[in-house]
Formats: C-alpha cells, structure tokens, sequence
C-alpha cells in the first residue's frame, strides 16, 4: 500500500481515546486525519482543545452532524455507547471502514447487550460487526467494515486465556479474573471519585460481579471452549495508564507443568508483533508497555492447587484501546499490521 493515503476521521476526538489515536495516526504514513468531531469544543483548534497535539494538526474541531456528508475511508467511533449506536449508519457507506471504540457493538446477543448496557442494540449493524482482537479473528478483521474494537480488560483477560482453553489445559469454569487499571480507562469526565484526593493513596475494587465486560469476555472466550464462565473483579489503582491482569484456572491437563503452560503461549503467539511472552522468572509489569501496542503475558503453575496463574500487561489507552484499533485499521485497510505502532514503551 506504499503511496496510498487513506482519509481518516476521528469523532470524538477530545477524549482520552480519541487523543490517543491522533496522537499514534500523526506518525502513520499511510493515512490523513482530515476531519475531528468534539461537539463541546466545536470551533476551536485541535491545538486549543488538546494542547499536547498544538502545531501537529491544521483542523479545527467540528460537530459531528457536521460530517454526515462527507467520505472518509476510516471513521473512528471514541464516543459514548449510545453515540456510536446513532450515528454509525451514516459513516457506514460503501468502501469505508468504521471502527468503533466503544461496546455498542461486541455483544451478539440483544438480551444480553440489554441487560449489561441499558438499551436496545443496533442488530442490524451488531450482525454484520467483527469483534476487532487481531491475534484471535484476523481472517475476519480482513474481511469487515464494521469492527467492534475490544475493551481494555476483556484485551487483557482473553489473549492470554485463550490458548489455554483451545488445548483444554484449563477448566471452562471457575476462572477468576482480578485486574487492575490506572484511572484513564474511566474516561476523561470529570466525577468525584476520580478527584486527586479521593484517588490517591487508594485502592479499591468496583462493580465486581457485574461488570458490562463480563459477557464480552465470556462471549469471546466461549469461542475457544463453550460455556465458559468467568469471575471478574476490575479495581482502580492510582496510575494514569495501564490494566496489569490475574487469572486463576483449574488445571485439567495432569500432565502440565511449568514449562508446559508456558509452551502453551509460546507456540499460540510466537509469530505475533505486539504479543511478548515473560519467560520465567519474569513477570509482566505496566511500566514495561506504557505508551505501547504491546501485551506482555507470562504464566505460573501452581502445583499444589493444581492452577494456573496467568498475567498479562497492557497501556490501556493504547492496546487496549486506540493502539489495537489501528492494529485493526492496518489490517482492514491492507497496510502492514505493524505500520504506525512500531515504537519503544515510554520507560520510566
């Protein structure tokens, strides 16, 4: 695709995912950002609105209605759920590419999307929508127009379960996921609980047992062993970026050992650009991706339990968010699937 510029959209562009993706699209000599929506900045420059991106961009933010007519050959959804829902149809045309960040389309099911989200899903468009995770639907990702780009913790919780459940190494059933994110995977609204002084020196679970990623993780995984079920507790650690994952599964396979389970991830993900297995006895830790589209995976064998304790890290602005979604774009499109991501983590 060398010479081929490909126009891009941004819509919702003011936003912590919507920032992250100007920010990597800026370094992509594949593509043009010709267009920013921010509907409370409208008017205003995206060096104004987004002051680490001043002199990177001649745009000026605009309304979303403002873009209904013109073409784009990528859109990039960073809104709210109920945002993409509306609003997608009209940059969904022909020979375009849609990518949506948020869950409006990753759940299959109408009950279930109803029952986690609050409203009625788009079906028509959820039917035709890929679930965007590249190490796991690439085929698929070649083929879409419409790509429901992951979130951050089913990222963090399914790349590293997934080969695990493939060889059925693992029980289905009694996977406990504990993960841990840094405060921009809530998003760049101001609320009281993410004020410095609530959040700093602090560490505390929320919404466990009923977390809107529960059915996208189990959804995804079921792919890989039917049925699976899953016990997921997200906590909020005072750090800017990062989603650091533990996962707890019964070991099915008695003839599994250390080197074994980590075979496992060796063989699964060898040939992958932004998965890196941690061989023992490192572990994966966020200040080791921050900035990056890397997953970093390793795994433990606890023999007297007879578990698997597999962890994973990731920056969740970036492969967890807007990293991966322009893993997806590059794939959609035909680029190099590394192109524009290639850069080391940001350290310290």
């Amino acid at each position: 695709m060398t010479g081929v510029t490909k126009r891009v959209a941004v819509l919702g562009a003011t936003g912590y995912s919507g920032i992250e993706l100007l920010r990597l699209l800026y370094s992509h000599s594949g593509v043009a950002v010709v267009a920013v929506s921010a509907d409370r900045h409208a008017g205003e420059t995206v060096g104004r609105a987004i002051p680490p991106l001043a002199g990177l961009y001649d745009l000026t933010c605009q309304r979303i209605d403002q873009l209904y007519d013109h073409d784009f050959d990528v859109v990039f959804l960073a809104l709210p759920h109920e945002q993409s829902t509306s609003v997608c149809h009209r940059f969904l045309r022909p020979g375009a590419v849609v990518i949506d960040l948020s869950g409006a389309f990753r759940i299959k099911d109408p009950a279930v999307f109803k029952r986690w989200y609050g409203f009625e899903m788009e079906r028509a468009l959820t039917d035709v929508a890929v679930y965007g995770m590249p190490e796991l639907k690439r085929d698929a990702i070649r083929r879409a127009r419409l790509i429901a780009n992951p979130g951050c913790y089913p990222t963090g919780a399914t790349i590293p379960v997934a080969p695990f459940l493939k060889r059925r190494v693992i029980a289905n059933t009694g996977i406990v996921i504990d993960a841990k994110s840094g405060v921009t995977g809530a998003g760049r609204s101001p609320s009281q609980e993410l004020h410095f002084s609530e959040l700093n020196e602090g560490l505390r679970a929320y919404k466990p047992a009923e977390h809107r990623h529960v059915p996208e993780i189990e959804q995804e995984l079921s792919g890989f062993s039917s049925g699976t079920r899953v016990t997921f507790v997200p906590h909020l650690v005072p750090i800017n970026r990062g989603v650091f994952t533990t996962i707890y599964a019964a070991v099915q396979d008695r003839n599994m050992d250390q080197s074994g389970l980590e075979a496992v991830l060796t063989e699964a993900y060898h040939d992958e650009p932004f998965v890196r297995v941690v061989r023992y006895p490192g572990l994966p830790n966020v200040n080791a991706v921050r900035g990056s589209n890397y997953i970093d995976i390793a795994v433990r064998y606890d023999e007297q339990n007879s578990t698997a304790i597999i962890f994973s890290a990731i920056d969740n602005l970036v492969k967890g968010a807007s990293g991966q979604a322009i893993q997806n774009m590059n794939i959609a499109l035909g680029f190099e699937e590394k192109q524009g991501l290639v850069f080391p983590p940001v350290f310290p």
